[in-house]
């Protein structure tokens, strides 16, 4: 114990004489502690996030520090209170320590954990449904979020803490789940009377916003508010637009304070040190997956049950196609689509390239060629495609023919009004 102690505080002694840890590809490197943290059983594989062809010439910032670093900033706001960390694997405060470990460590008093889709240790398959528990190193209860009435604690669960410290990794797209559970703990807090911190982390797309503004009829669990596929936003930026604009339950205003990045520009490429989910392996994934999420509400296959989701489509009764793959049952996509059988399909492991991919913003193409190729009609479209799309004119189009560069012309008014309506909540400047 006395070991481990020692551990964290030269950890967390670098993070105040060296602000500069967080050096990007350095950090995929490092031999993390946070697997021992998060339970004896975790595998690295399952965290640490992969590389992918010509990302040597990718130029990601190096300076850039987290929320989670500037420990000197919130802990005045947690001494003396209780404290609920809303957190994954994700939430680390320099390779190898855990906020969690962070805290318990300088005395604070952490009586809960809530943890997100996938779970505390990441690696819940997508919408899988997880238990409480207890996390075996530190013996501070999990709740989980997903398994609970509605993925909201029980007041019980809220009786036991004073200030729910939010920490998680997005990816900035509208059908990631992580920033709907904030704004549902936010009102949440709300209601009980608790003060929310959200330690602010960078958006690995926040340089660019596109995509349909949900229209609020389709509102789901992968989309809760009004704002664009893109949204080039981090999630201390998209708390208080949610706060300002009145987008939480009701109306409530939550007691927020966000702990700000340093160094940070909407306009700097950001490699995570950690993978966000079990299916965005790489960062080819994640700057690909604004325009590849959308097969989710389709028959194709995107990938998942291989090692590069997110980063091919394919199915078994596609024409005309090289390239093949076969989704297999893994950790983290035990069942994935298409499950044992050979897909045909698009491989985009390495074209187009990230600058064009990046360029290009959400691309309709791919779902446009597959839905031609197949012939299915509607059936090629499931009910949920309209949450993940936003807006109805999409399938419309497609079915239609429209091409890609039509479908992407429908949505530029809405988002010049979203960028102008975002500006008072930017915590960062946009170059």
């Amino acid at each position: 114990m006395t070991k481990y102690f020692t551990t964290i505080m030269a950890a967390l002694a670098f993070v105040f004489t060296c602000q500069s840890c967080n050096s990007g590809n350095a950090q995929q490197n490092v031999d993390l502690d946070v697997y021992k943290l998060l339970g004896e059983a975790a595998q690295k594989q399952t965290f640490e996030l992969d590389s992918f062809p010509g990302e040597e010439n990718v130029n990601y910032a190096t300076d850039i520090l987290t929320g989670a670093q500037s420990v000197e900033e919130y802990l005045p706001l947690l001494k003396g209170k209780r404290v609920c960390i809303l957190s994954n694997q994700c939430g680390i405060v320099t390779p190898g320590v855990h906020v969690l470990d962070t805290l318990l460590s300088l005395g604070i008093n952490v009586t809960c954990i809530m943890s997100p889709e996938h779970g505390f240790r990441g690696d819940a398959d997508a919408g899988e449904a997880v238990g409480n528990s207890v996390d075996s190193k530190t013996g501070v209860p999990i709740k989980s979020l997903y398994g609970s009435k509605n993925n909201t604690p029980a007041k019980e669960t809220m009786d036991m803490f004073d200030v729910l410290l939010f920490d998680l990794q997005d990816v900035g797209v509208r059908f990631y789940t992580y920033y709907v559970t904030m704004v549902n703990m936010m009102a949440t807090c709300a209601e009980y009377g608790k003060e929310f911190i959200v330690l602010d982390r960078p958006n690995p797309i926040g340089f660019y916003v596109d995509g349909p503004i949900l229209d609020m009829k389709y509102k789901s669990g992968v989309g809760g508010l009004p704002i664009p596929t893109v949204h080039g936003m981090t999630l201390g930026e998209l708390a208080s637009m949610a706060n300002g604009e009145g987008w939480l339950k009701d109306g409530v205003k939550c007691d927020l304070k966000v702990v700000k990045c340093k160094n940070y520009t909407h306009a700097k490429l950001y490699r995570l040190p950690l993978k966000p989910s079990p299916n965005l392996p790489d960062m080819r994934s994640i700057y690909l997956y604004p325009s590849t999420c959308y097969f989710e509400a389709t028959p194709v296959s995107l990938g998942r049950g291989t090692n590069k989701a997110f980063q091919m489509y394919g199915h078994p009764n596609m024409l005309g196609y090289d390239f093949t793959f076969i989704p297999r049952s893994i950790p983290g996509a035990k069942t994935p689509p298409q499950l044992d059988k050979v897909c045909h399909g698009v491989d985009l492991r390495t074209n187009p390239s990230i600058d064009e991919i990046n360029a290009k913003g959400i691309d309709f193409s791919y779902i446009i060629d597959a839905y031609n190729n197949l012939n299915l009609g509607d059936h090629f479209f499931r009910n949920s495609f309209e949450l993940e799309a936003g807006q109805a004119y999409v399938r419309k189009m497609i079915k239609e023919g429209k091409s890609a560069e039509q479908i992407k012309a429908m949505w530029q008014d809405d988002v010049a009004k979203f960028k102008e309506q975002r500006k008072p909540y930017l915590l960062y400047p946009e170059n």
